[in-house]
């Protein structure tokens, strides 16, 4: 186990609000993830999807890093325009 992963877990288990506040954001943090790994997948710029879109590639940014911040339905829409779709499960 790296350092990193030692004290995160060391420190979910002393502190439940860092813990409950971390594994949230983690999950946010990998929409994000996911979605320019998607987009590079494919090839493409930021700038190719945004056009498809219709907007700018600030916004694909934007939503690449602060995904928690976007609506379900923008996030299907750029899902689709890399020739991806989103799967939502409820754990």
């Amino acid at each position: 186990m790296s350092d990193l992963r030692r004290y995160i877990s060391q420190r979910k288990a002393r502190d439940p609000e860092f813990a409950e506040d971390f594994d949230s954001g983690y999950a946010d943090f990998k929409i994000g993830v996911a979605l320019r790994q998607a987009r590079e997948d494919a090839g493409l710029s930021r700038d190719q999807p945004a056009q498809k879109l219709h907007t700018r590639k600030s916004t694909i940014s934007r939503i690449e890093n602060h995904a928690e911040n976007s609506r379900l339905s923008t996030l299907k829409k750029l899902a689709r325009a890399l020739g991806k779709d989103i799967q939502v499960r409820i754990a």
